[in-house]
């Protein structure tokens, strides 16, 4: 699928939640490494303060991130607040791996939710991830997630 097929329909609305998915390059599996990861982490709470909204749910696998997002009312656009997690954890990343480059893809999905889903299914489906994937067998092993539903 292409970034635009991606693009199509995308609408912002303030207080409005959404299920985003962005993948790092090439499906590179830099978050192996827990140094790595954890500067990823830091990110999502400065990525809150700076836009108003809330990381509801969120797992960060080695090759991509899931996240339940809630935009603030202060007409932050989805677009800019991934666009700018993306753009300061790439700047981390490479500050420490002393490279330079792309370390995302450039395109994520996007998701908007109705008020009929269940969340806290939604936030199960997330967190469970590194199960799914067979990183760990308890989620309570794996450090890079967080949600307000579990």
């Amino acid at each position: 699928m292409s970034w635009n097929d991606l693009r199509k329909g995308r609408f912002s609305q303030s207080q409005r939640e959404y299920f985003v998915t962005f993948n790092c390059l090439n499906k590179k599996s830099l978050f192996y490494d827990a140094n790595i990861a954890h500067q990823f982490c830091k990110h999502i709470e400065l990525n809150e303060e700076k836009h108003g909204c809330t990381w509801l749910t969120w797992v960060l696998m080695p090759d991509h991130f899931h996240g339940l997002l809630k935009l603030g009312e202060n007409g932050s656009q989805l677009s800019t607040v991934v666009a700018e997690l993306k753009g300061a954890t790439a700047y981390a990343i490479n500050q420490a791996l002393s490279s330079r480059g792309k370390v995302w893809q450039s395109s994520f999905y996007d998701r908007a939710l109705r008020q009929e889903d269940d969340r806290k299914s939604i936030a199960r489906y997330i967190v469970a991830n590194p199960l799914r994937k067979g990183i760990v067998e308890n989620i309570g092993d794996y450090p890079f997630w967080n949600s307000i539903y579990l």
